[in-house]
């Protein structure tokens, strides 16, 4: 990629509910999109939850309000058959899968597929042989840091970094694990922080809802960007309701794109297509009434006005109190 790009993850998480077609139909939106990659998620819930474990108050919906959070994750949860069937399915298409492993046996199983990539979610940031496993296959490892504090962050660091994880391959993002996430909670600077505090690679996994915070952390320099998306917000399923439709997918990595080219190279100088409005914009010490050669330069016959070509008008107390050197005609660019 070059330098400039930044990395969109189309969070596809577990809005396909676990139907294979629907999770296909996902890979199609997000490679129409303009996505770098599509991220599902990878875990079982024997592995990840005890049956007694309840939802998160996101999670909650009223079609599901009795369900525990064992029982939700069951039904969401796609086999290793279904995992080579879809990172196939990226490859056809031209797009990189991508997906978050839960437990250390779904990491094992992201390893079978050879992800060049692993991504590490925010309720793993205090799993220490979690993390530990990840940092020691030494491969390239984005983080979400929702939920922690700069210490947590600093610690899991050290942990992947110890592990074997070079640290340039680590790419930290800030997150909001609320869904969706008010502007208020935001807290956009934080990602500044991280990046400051440990001279790291930052970007940002958003929930809040529309698309102006993730285009916002895009301009301050996320180099990735992680935002969900789903076919139909009035799907049933945990994360529907805080997830971008289609078109708003597109429009989000439309704006991110543009961004990008805007930032430029950070040297302020006038752009190639500036340079030609100088002479029409800027202006010149001219003659303001007739002056004769010998006459004493002032302010009272001399002007600024456009266009450039003539005197700098930064040039203004060189000139004045010196004699004129040829006769001026009202308006005439003025030279000593």
């Amino acid at each position: 990629m070059k330098k400039s790009h930044t990395i969109v993850i189309a969070e596809a998480g577990v809005n396909h509910n676990g139907s294979i077609s629907t999770a296909k139909k996902m890979i199609d939106v997000a490679k129409e999109a303009g996505a770098d990659y599509v991220k599902f998620q990878t875990f079982t819930a024997n592995s990840l939850v005890t049956k007694a474990a309840q939802k998160a108050p996101y999670q909650k919906t009223k079609k599901e309000k009795n369900e525990s959070q064992f029982e939700m994750l069951k039904r969401l949860e796609l086999d290793e058959d279904s995992h080579f069937e879809l990172f196939e399915y990226c490859d056809k298409k031209n797009i990189k899968f991508l997906s978050t492993a839960f437990d250390l046996k779904s990491i094992d199983l992201l390893e079978k597929l050879k992800l060049e990539v692993f991504k590490i979610p925010s309720g793993e940031i205090t799993n220490l042989p979690y993390l530990r496993k990840i940092g020691a296959l030494n491969k390239p490892v984005i983080m979400s840091t929702g939920m922690s504090t700069l210490d947590e962050v600093s610690d899991a660091i050290n942990v992947l970094v110890e592990a074997g994880l070079n640290k340039n391959d680590l790419t930290i993002l800030h997150c909001n694990t609320n869904y969706p996430t008010s502007a208020e909670e935001v807290n956009l600077q934080a990602m500044i922080t991280i990046k400051n505090e440990f001279d790291i690679k930052v970007g940002y996994s958003d929930h809040t809802l529309g698309i102006e915070v993730p285009i916002a952390a895009v301009a301050l320099g996320a180099s990735v960007i992680e935002k969900h998306f789903t076919l139909d917000r009035s799907l049933s399923g945990p994360d529907q309701s805080a997830s971008l439709d289609p078109i708003e997918l597109k429009s989000m990595i439309s704006a991110i794109r543009k961004i990008e080219k805007s930032k430029g190279n950070g040297i302020k100088t006038p752009t190639q297509t500036e340079l030609k409005n100088i002479l029409s914009v800027r202006k010149s010490i001219v003659a303001k009434k007739q002056i004769f050669k010998g006459d004493i330069l002032s302010v009272q016959n001399l002007d600024i006005k456009r266009p450039g070509n003539g005197l700098s008008p930064m040039l203004w107390d060189s000139v004045i109190g010196t004699k004129a050197k040829n006769n001026f005609n009202k308006d005439d660019l003025v030279n000593i």
